[in-house]
């Protein structure tokens, strides 16, 4: 059995922090959970990370079988959560962040938190790449042990975010859930752009 693998863990790391991006996720959670409580905010942290560690486990160990099975390409994948986050934007955008934040335990933790945010299409490709080129035992601990540490720093993220609420006030914070609504559409718009390229290149 092969050991624990450094190189595999340090570059599924480095890989899955650039694609979650821990500081741009702190003003989208912000906007998400502006009219909640500390604790209620803590809660959200802990489901979306851990909705986002299962959903990443998942189709790392099974989402090729998944994806065979129902016929559904990266490309799809990618364009659905694309759409979602630009429905959930587009609240943001137009001052209707209530409607978002609506039995935030569960839908806002889960979707769009959890997935498509964390658990996005490049968060999961990512992990199935890494699993595909490792072997052994060792180097299937190492991708894990990398996807924990990565939704770990993500979380951390979240859990203090409530700092940067306290330090902007509740118009600075207005402002914040703007700007995390024409981000996030921006991030939307890109998704659903690659999945456009994803099917032309397919196609041709």
């Amino acid at each position: 059995m092969s050991g624990f693998d450094l190189t595999i863990f340090l570059s599924t790391f480095i890989t899955l922090i650039v694609i979650l991006d821990p500081p741009g996720i702190v003003p989208v959670f912000l906007a998400l959970t502006g009219s909640l409580t500390p604790a209620q905010r803590n809660n959200a942290a802990l489901r979306a990370a851990g909705v986002a560690v299962l959903v990443i486990a998942m189709f790392a160990i099974f989402g090729q079988q998944i994806l065979d099975y129902l016929h559904i390409s990266i490309a799809a994948l990618q364009a659905a959560g694309g759409l979602l986050l630009l429905l959930i934007a587009l609240q943001l955008l137009m001052g209707r962040e209530s409607d978002a934040q609506a039995d935030v335990g569960v839908n806002v933790a889960m979707v769009p938190l959890g997935t498509p945010m964390l658990a996005g299409p490049g968060a999961i490709v990512a992990t199935m790449v890494a699993v595909r080129g490792a072997s052994g035992l060792g180097g299937y601990l190492s991708v894990g042990a990398a996807l924990l540490a990565a939704i770990v720093v993500v979380f951390l993220a979240m859990r203090f975010a409530g700092l940067v609420r306290r330090l902007l006030g509740e118009s600075g914070t207005m402002l914040l859930t703007r700007i995390a609504g024409l981000l996030l559409s921006a991030i939307a718009v890109e998704m659903i752009a690659g999945s456009i390229r994803a099917f032309v290149s397919t196609a041709s």
